[in-house]
């Protein structure tokens, strides 16, 4: 008997493939990039620091030559750490042709912290620590608010 319906081929043709193979659709990203669901941890951590730094900046104009760093932990260096000797942060020197550092290491802080305010403002205090570390200066003349809470 022949039949007048043509068969359907399994390759749909050159263009965007609409649908999986079991008819619900493509996976896609959950979030749209924009949206903060979609950003690291590790961009979410940088952008708290940025924020603290933005915020010491008015204050302190000389804060823009420093440059500051986000690394995931410190280096041991030959040295061993226990709980709760790991640093949070550190600062590194100005040198010939190379601008003064700060450094804030993001698994130890977010070890530390349960929830967002919590972290951002435990690196508000590491990042004012380190600055005033840097500077030759008390955290209290950094920063007036800091230690309130």
């Amino acid at each position: 008997m022949d039949s007048s319906v043509t068969p359907r081929t399994a390759d749909p043709g050159p263009g965007p493939r609409r649908r999986d193979r079991h008819g619900r659709g493509m996976r896609g990203p959950i979030a749209p990039p924009q949206v903060p669901l979609a950003a690291s941890r590790a961009e979410t951590f940088a952008d708290l620091v940025q924020d603290s730094v933005e915020r010491l900046e008015r204050r302190w104009p000389q804060l823009a030559d420093i440059d500051f760093l986000v690394l995931d932990v410190p280096r041991l260096d030959g040295r061993a750490w226990s709980d709760e000797t790991v640093p949070l942060g550190g600062t590194v020197a100005a040198r010939e042709g190379r601008s003064a550092r700060v450094v804030i290491y993001r698994r130890p802080v977010e070890i530390r912290t349960k929830g967002r305010d919590e972290r951002a403002a435990l690196v508000h205090e590491v990042v004012v620590e380190q600055v005033a570390e840097l500077l030759g200066l008390t955290p209290e003349t950094v920063d007036p608010r800091y230690g309130e809470d």
